[in-house]
């Protein structure tokens, strides 16, 4: 058993992370977010080890709701600011990045997980349904809505996004 565990892990740990930060928006709290799903997913591991994905995501992604419920998702001060590259290619990247993420960051939650689960990490309907729990036709609700709401956003309307359009 503690071996298709780990080599799970193994395989799965940097795409789980991935996804959990895409999510969260914080490397922190993504690797927080992973740790906490495998342990739950540890704990069952005998029931899924035969097709572990659905469960994990699943995992992932209720657990995220449920910590987004309880934190509060304010800012974190610092004393000093980083430095880092600047430039026109830069701060346009940034900007562009910046703007769409924020657009991400106010969908609604399931919207956005739908969102992450099939467009940055890959998965397909199905494999998003089951870790939402949910039916193809909801994930196909929810995608529908979340990229409309994209394609209206006045943030985004600057910056070139062709794959919105």
């Amino acid at each position: 058993m503690a071996d298709g565990f780990a080599e799970y892990v193994g395989q799965r740990h940097e795409r789980l992370c991935r996804t959990a930060y895409l999510l969260t928006r914080d490397w922190q709290a993504a690797e927080d977010l992973v740790q906490t799903a495998l342990v739950k997913a540890w704990t069952a591991w005998r029931r899924i080890e035969a097709d572990p994905d659905p469960y994990v995501y699943r995992i992932l992604v209720n657990t995220h709701a449920s910590w987004w419920r309880r934190r509060w998702q304010g800012e974190v001060p610092t004393e000093v600011l980083p430095e880092g590259p600047t430039g026109p290619d830069f701060e346009t990247g940034v900007a562009r990045r910046s703007a769409l993420w924020a657009a991400i960051g106010g969908l609604p939650a399931r919207q956005r997980a739908a969102l992450v689960l099939r467009y940055f990490d890959d998965l397909t309907p199905q494999q998003v349904a089951d870790a939402l729990g949910c039916s193809v036709g909801s994930v196909k609700k929810q995608l529908s809505r979340a990229l409309a709401r994209l394609r209206v956003d006045p943030a985004l309307h600057d910056l070139k996004l062709e794959a919105l359009r």
